[in-house]
């Protein structure tokens, strides 16, 4: 009974003791007290939201903007250096042009393979991939020095992107009906996925990055495909006869998929989660191209087949302007400028590049290029990584 005594009235005196010393420190406890001796109270902090990505892929550092790595002149230190250049692949020229964007002058002409479709960003930047569809190879560009390099056996590269964990480089071959998966950096076939749709072409991945949406041209349907797994999850059929749905891209918040349909002349909208039938959003003429404004407010939908732009507002969930080229012409594919003032779209079936205004929509320029421009690609832009296509970066 002694021994418990005591223990109890050397925890007592500890405990006073720590009192006193907590008092004459000023810290109280209490806000009005710190606030009394010159200090701050800490606010508890909210925590964030975490998205549960898959293994291997970057973070998403904000979960209600996806596109939050994209903002203006926010260049990944593995650019830096680059010069900024626009890369227009001429389809039935087989070549590249390459424009200066400061002067709107063309500043080379390289030579590649047969039919080259669109010039893709590398996973890890570092790399300009054209895709030689007929020619079966791809051709890589040094954008450092704007120099090509030896072309690389690839089948039917009608398109290629690159899954968010960056191992993997997935190859729409839309005539061989296959989603091909290679090596990101070699090229080697890692597996062969065949396909019961036609013409796979354009693709976007969930937020997660755990699937991916792609669109089948031919035969008017959307495919779920499983990123790890490899593996199609479902296919839907679009509700209308003669849908031709080509590029598509997902909501800075993750929650949809958008869709052009140049048949439909307009935009699907999809929930991706659930893969229900998509509801149609009309916007132009052969709508085609889409494309994310630098402050994640806006999207740039190209309507090839009447020569304008319409904005849609994520915000609003409206469009809200509609931009028509001057002269007409056929706006295709393309991307935005670093400091996102610029939009740039290839005019396919007028042998010109397109240099818009995101302000005002007017047209800055109109340049002449090969025959049958196409996937052209705006170079560098602000990202962390690059997902592929024409440039599609998280």
């Amino acid at each position: 009974m002694r021994t418990t005594k005591a223990a109890r009235l050397l925890a007592a005196a500890a405990v006073t003791a720590l009192a006193l010393l907590t008092a004459c420190d000023g810290d109280t406890g209490d806000p009005e007290g710190a606030a009394r001796v010159g200090k701050t109270p800490v606010q508890p902090r909210a925590a964030k939201p975490r998205v549960n990505v898959l293994p291997g892929m970057p973070p998403v550092d904000d979960p209600a903007d996806l596109y939050s790595a994209d903002r203006p002149n926010r260049l990944s230190p593995v650019v830096a250096g680059f010069p900024s250049r626009v890369y227009v692949p001429n389809t039935n020229s087989d070549t590249v042009t390459v424009i200066d964007p400061a002067t709107y002058r063309v500043v080379d002409t390289i030579p590649v393979g047969r039919q080259p479709q669109h010039v893709v960003p590398s996973w890890d930047l570092k790399t300009l991939w054209v895709n030689n569809d007929l020619g079966n190879t791809l051709t890589p560009i040094d954008p450092r020095t704007g120099r090509a390099g030896r072309p690389v056996d690839v089948h039917d590269p009608y398109n290629l992107y690159f899954t968010p964990d960056g191992r993997y480089a997935v190859v729409m071959a839309s005539m061989d009906r296959q989603l091909v998966f290679r090596d990101a950096h070699t090229m080697k076939t890692v597996k062969t996925v065949p396909v019961a749709c036609y013409g796979v072409n354009h693709a976007d991945f969930s937020i997660d990055g755990r699937y991916f949406i792609v669109s089948c041209e031919f035969s008017g349907e959307l495919l779920k495909v499983d990123t790890a797994r490899m593996e199609v999850l479902g296919k839907e059929k679009l509700p209308l006869r003669g849908a031709m749905p080509q590029d598509v891209k997902v909501s800075p918040d993750g929650k949809l998929f958008y869709i052009a349909d140049m048949m439909a002349d307009g935009v699907w909208v999809l929930d991706g989660d659930k893969f229900t039938p998509p509801r149609l959003l009309a916007t132009g003429k052969g709508a085609h191209g889409l494309y994310v404004s630098r402050d994640s407010r806006e999207m740039y939908i190209s309507n090839r087949g009447e020569g304008t732009v319409s904005v849609f507002d994520f915000t609003r969930n409206r469009l809200t302007r509609k931009w028509r080229l001057p002269g007409g012409g056929s706006p295709d594919m393309g991307g935005v400028s670093a400091d996102g003032k610029v939009l740039w779209l290839s005019g396919r079936y007028n042998s010109e590049v397109y240099a818009i205004d995101t302000r005002t929509g007017a047209q800055l320029a109109r340049i002449g290029v090969g025959n049958g421009p196409h996937g052209l690609a705006v170079y560098p832009q602000p990202g962390r990584y690059s997902l592929g296509h024409t440039g599609v970066f998280r």
